[in-house]
């Protein structure tokens, strides 16, 4: 049993055991998903509770920070963290953390199998062949990364490693962002129309929230034309899932290549009906490698900060200035 003073860390969700494990040996740890009655569970709980482990996609908002008056941080398991209220936290002088570096080589490399699933139909062509249709004909010809023009919407750390990785491919980049960065060769393109009329296959590698909810809308796809392709790695709230399907059912595009969608785990049936897409269970980091690394930066975070160290990789929203 941890000594009293030990902090109380709530877990929202169930985890990896790696996580759990760590954190039990540490702190007095709580598990929100556990408790027959959630409300008495954070009556009994909540006013102790200085410290909160999530997963990704995990609500966090003022309701829940009412009911946690000592709360100090946050330690978010993933690099996008659009579902905390992050300014929330910042005025009530909690701090926010997640697990940026450690996953972006491994989202980049599923963007670029993404990317090539769905041009080459890779999916297609393994269906067709279990089906015995080989024996019937060969398989139709695809489109090709031959000469294709690939914009990137938003070049952070996995928009940068995707763009690196294409250039190996010897294909035209360009990107759109806040501002543009100077010690890239890439086009700049001041907006997302822009970048959308000068590329015919955009990757999407924006971080949710408010500021790109829908932003690749109907008027995006079209001018990406008939050769259009769209592959999204980062929220499924960035791109209007209504416009999207309408475009590839009316020829708008020609293919998209998704691993996140805008209400997981559910998938529109018209995305899966349609056969121009690749459909994927939001697996970005989804290697035990990758996912064993988040797990020891969530545990990190929480064990530097009470430690008085302060936060490893805190958000921009909640900068840590070096006082408790």
């Amino acid at each position: 049993m941890p000594p009293a003073e030990t902090p109380d860390i709530l877990l929202i969700r169930q985890t990896r055991p790696d996580v759990a494990g760590r954190l039990a040996e540490r702190f007095r740890l709580h598990r929100l998903e556990e408790a027959p009655d959630r409300e008495a569970f954070l009556d009994a709980v909540g006013p102790r509770i200085r410290g909160l482990a999530v997963g990704a996609m995990c609500p966090i908002d003022a309701r829940l920070f009412d009911r946690l008056p000592q709360l100090e941080i946050v330690a978010s398991f993933g690099v996008g963290y659009d579902t905390i209220d992050a300014g929330e936290a910042h005025r009530r002088g909690i701090v926010v953390t997640h697990t940026p570096d450690v996953l972006s080589d491994e989202v980049a490399d599923l963007a670029l199998g993404l990317l090539l699933a769905t041009l080459r139909q890779i999916p297609q062509a393994d269906r067709y062949l279990r089906a015995g249709r080989w024996r019937e004909g060969s398989f139709p010809l695809t489109t090709s990364l031959r000469e294709r023009r690939v914009g990137i919407l938003g070049l952070g750390r996995i928009g940068r490693a995707i763009a690196q990785r294409l250039e190996g491919f010897g294909v035209r980049i360009a990107y759109h962002g806040r501002t543009p960065q100077a010690d890239v060769a890439y086009t700049y393109h001041d907006s997302l129309l822009g970048l959308a009329q000068a590329v015919d296959t955009l990757i999407v590698a924006a971080p949710g929230g408010p500021g790109t909810n829908g932003i690749v809308d109907a008027g995006v796809l079209a001018a990406l034309g008939a050769d259009g392709v769209v592959i999204n790695i980062a929220r499924g709230s960035v791109i209007d899932e209504a416009a999207l399907i309408a475009a590839l059912q009316a020829g708008t595009i020609l293919g998209a290549g998704l691993d996140v969608f805008a209400n997981e785990p559910q998938v529109p049936q018209a995305l899966i009906d349609l056969d121009r897409t690749v459909l994927l269970p939001h697996v970005g980091s989804g290697s035990h490698h990758t996912r064993a690394a988040m797990g020891r930066l969530l545990t990190d975070n929480l064990f530097s900060w009470f430690d008085g160290k302060g936060p490893v990789t805190p958000v921009p929203e909640t900068p840590w200035k070096g006082q408790r």
